[in-house]
């Protein structure tokens, strides 16, 4: 009645969620997700000042499920301690890499139900400018990397990326077994706050990342961010490619796999020296690795696509 509201922005305060000793059932680049209830979960940001990031991950899974991609919807925004979260709905919901923990065995069964979801997402075709482009992404990690290494190498590897066809396929961009989650017999995506549109490679360079570059130096990074060991990951990772691509021609899928590897690495390279703030001996370690592996395989490689 006064215009106050006009003239202020107001908004109701966010309910206070706590997290305390309840279990971790997902985690993705910029939030771990805890159940809350029998019914319902909680995805809290990494970032404190995450409201915009929260607002956007919920428009984009509202336009992913209109499209035909299974994925949850969040239905409320929480403060948790002094972090933002987004509330989900997902009854009983388990991720992959929990139903993995739990069965080993299992790997080729849940691989081939990844690829399934993995290929509805990219069979999405988008509008031009209807997501981020994620081959201007990768041309930032390789110009950058380009300063670090031979000048005929960073050129080819400019070049490579350049090369990579414009296409408007939907990507996840953060695709491993702990933003999969099952739901009774139903499977979902979670973390959507990472999709972006380009050619099927770049999902592939950031899945080898989760399953294989980011344990490079130290093989127990893998246990520490999906639980399992790195010869159960690469098996897990290796029966993707296989289904996927529909061969069991190692060397089709080797090659397969270095092109996602040589953006990969341009990645964790590029990230590796940005956080590397303190000369850390590991960070070192990673960064002098991810060089090596540039140097080895850019010369070797004619295309980046397939």
């Amino acid at each position: 009645m006064t215009g106050f509201t006009e003239m202020i922005n107001i908004q109701k305060a966010y309910r206070e969620v706590s997290i305390e000793g309840c279990e971790v059932i997902g985690e993705g680049a910029n939030g771990k997700v805890y159940r809350i209830s029998e019914d319902t979960i909680v995805k809290v940001y990494k970032n404190s000042d995450a409201l915009e990031e929260i607002h956007n991950e919920r428009e984009l899974a509202r336009k992913a499920f209109v499209m035909g991609v299974p994925t949850a919807i969040p239905y409320d925004v929480v403060k948790v301690g002094e972090l933002y979260g987004s509330v989900f709905e997902l009854l009983n919901a388990k991720s992959f890499a929990k139903l993995l923990i739990a069965d080993p065995s299992a790997c080729d069964e849940l691989a081939a139900q990844s690829v399934d979801i993995l290929k509805t997402i990219h069979s999405t075709i988008l509008k031009p400018g209807e997501l981020p482009d994620k081959k201007a992404e990768a041309l930032v990690w390789a110009k950058f990397c380009a300063e670090r290494l031979p000048e005929e190498i960073g050129t080819k590897l400019v070049k490579l990326v350049s090369d990579i066809p414009d296409t408007l396929n939907m990507l996840h961009g953060d695709y491993h077994i702990k933003n999969i989650m099952r739901q009774n017999d139903e499977n979902l995506l979670i973390d959507m706050d990472t999709l972006a549109m380009g050619h099927p490679v770049f999902e592939f360079a950031a899945t080898f990342l989760a399953y294989v570059g980011f344990s490079s130096v130290d093989s127990e990074n893998v246990h520490r961010f999906l639980g399992i060991d790195i010869e159960l990951a690469n098996k897990f990772w290796h029966s993707t490619l296989r289904y996927y691509f529909g061969t069991d021609d190692e060397s089709v899928l080797k090659d397969i796999e270095n092109k996602a590897a040589v953006i990969g690495y341009a990645r964790l390279l590029r990230r590796s020296i940005r956080k590397n703030k303190n000369n850390d001996p590991e960070m070192n370690a990673l960064v002098t690795f991810c060089e090596k592996a540039l140097i080895e395989r850019v010369p070797k490689t004619d295309s980046l696509s397939f």
